[in-house]
């Protein structure tokens, strides 16, 4: 069984495949706090089944918002709790954050390229 914990950060997001029936729902959350240029986005929850809804229950509780990507789901639940996302998810999660950054108004630093 994997854990879920809270997050205070409003900037997680919660990815879920809704097309399959509950038994095989997933749910995967990740959180993003940067501390430079080189801070991932962390997955700090998985799970299916029952496990998946509680992990949206709480996120719906907390108003994280939550995306429905099946396929990025797959492949954040196939990865480990308190580790960086995998490199094959930079690109969606990253729409993903540009996204929420934009909903709530939050301007991200430039990243220095030098």
């Amino acid at each position: 069984m994997k854990k879920i914990r809270r997050s205070s950060n409003p900037l997680s997001v919660k990815v879920t495949d809704a097309k399959e029936p509950a038994k095989s729902s997933i749910a995967v959350a990740i959180e993003h706090r940067p501390k430079g240029p080189n801070s991932l986005p962390k997955i700090v929850a998985s799970g299916r089944g029952n496990l998946a809804d509680k992990i949206m229950d709480i996120a719906f509780a907390e108003g994280v918002r939550v995306r429905e990507d099946a396929d990025l789901a797959e492949m954040l639940a196939a990865a480990d709790i308190d580790t960086e996302i995998p490199v094959e998810a930079f690109i969606a999660v990253a729409e993903i954050l540009r996204y929420v950054y934009a909903a709530d108004g939050t301007q991200m630093a430039e990243v220095d390229s030098s």
